[in-house]
C-alpha cells in the first residue's frame, strides 16, 4: 500500500484512463445494487480501482487479499455484519481507511460501529458525489484507535465459526415408492454364543439317545442267540 500515490490520487475529480498498477483500490462492500452503482460512479470519477463484493466473509477475504487503500462497506450485509467485517479488517493488520455506509434510521449504529471499528467516516444512505466530498477531509485524515477490538471475542465469539462435529456418515434417503432403511443393528455376539449352545443341547440327547438304542438291542441280540430267551 501507498499512501503518497493514495494522497496524491484521490483529489482528482474527473473521469481519467486509470493506471492499474499506481492507482488506489477502494473495496466497496454492499449487497444493495443501488448503492453499489453510486458508489462505483463516485469513485470511478476519482479514479480508484474499484472491487466490489456483497457480504462480510467475503469482504475480509478480499482486504486480505488486496490490502486496499479505503474499504466503504454498508453495516447491513449478510453473513458477517459490516461492523464485525470492519473489526476483522483491523485486527488484520494495515492501513486501510474504513468508511461505513447505513440508512439514517441506522444513524445512532453507524456512529457507534464508527467509534468501535475506527472508522474515519461514515456515509448516509442514499450516497451522492456531494456526500462523499463534505467527508472527503475525514477520510484523508488520521486513522483512529479501534477500541472494539478489546471486545471482538465477545462480539464474535469462537464457537459461532467451529466446524460441527463429525457424527459419521447419514442414512441414504429412501428411493422413490421404497420405505426408507432401516439402520443395521450392531453386532450380539453373546446373544449368538448362548444361541449356538442352546442348539447343541438338542442334538446330543438325540445321539445319547441312539447310542441307548443301539446298546440294548445288542444286549437282546445276544441273549436271543444263547437261547436264554426262547
Amino acid at each position: 500500500m501507498c499512501n503518497g500515490v493514495f494522497r496524491g490520487t484521490i483529489h482528482m475529480a474527473y473521469v481519467t484512463e486509470t493506471d492499474e498498477e499506481t492507482a488506489p483500490t477502494v473495496l466497496i462492500v454492499d449487497n444493495n445494487p443501488m448503492s453499489l452503482m453510486r458508489l462505483r460512479e463516485v469513485f470511478k470519477i476519482r479514479d480508484f480501482n474499484i472491487e466490489e463484493c456483497q457480504d462480510g466473509d467475503q469482504a475480509v477475504d478480499e482486504y486480505i487479499r488486496l490490502d486496499p487503500e479505503l474499504v466503504v462497506i454498508a453495516l447491513d450485509i449478510p453473513s458477517l455484519d459490516g461492523h464485525l467485517a470492519a473489526l476483522e479488517m483491523r485486527e488484520h493488520g494495515g492501513e486501510s481507511r474504513i468508511v461505513f455506509i447505513a440508512s439514517r434510521r441506522h444513524t445512532q449504529l453507524a456512529e457507534d460501529a464508527s467509534h468501535s471499528a475506527g472508522a474515519v467516516a461514515w456515509l448516509e444512505k442514499p450516497i451522492t458525489a456531494a456526500s462523499v466530498e463534505n467527508v472527503w477531509d475525514k477520510i484523508l485524515g488520521p486513522i483512529p484507535e479501534a477500541p472494539g477490538l478489546e471486545d471482538l471475542d465477545t462480539l464474535y465469539p469462537e464457537d459461532r465459526i467451529k466446524p460441527l462435529a463429525d457424527e459419521g456418515l447419514m442414512p441414504l434417503p429412501p428411493l422413490p415408492g421404497m420405505p426408507a432403511l432401516l439402520p443395521i443393528p450392531e453386532a450380539q455376539p453373546a446373544v449368538v454364543a448362548e444361541l449356538e449352545v442352546s442348539e447343541e443341547k438338542p442334538k446330543r440327547r438325540v445321539f445319547k439317545f441312539l447310542l441307548f438304542l443301539t446298546i440294548f438291542g445288542a444286549a437282546g441280540y445276544v441273549i436271543y442267540s444263547q437261547g436264554y430267551i426262547s
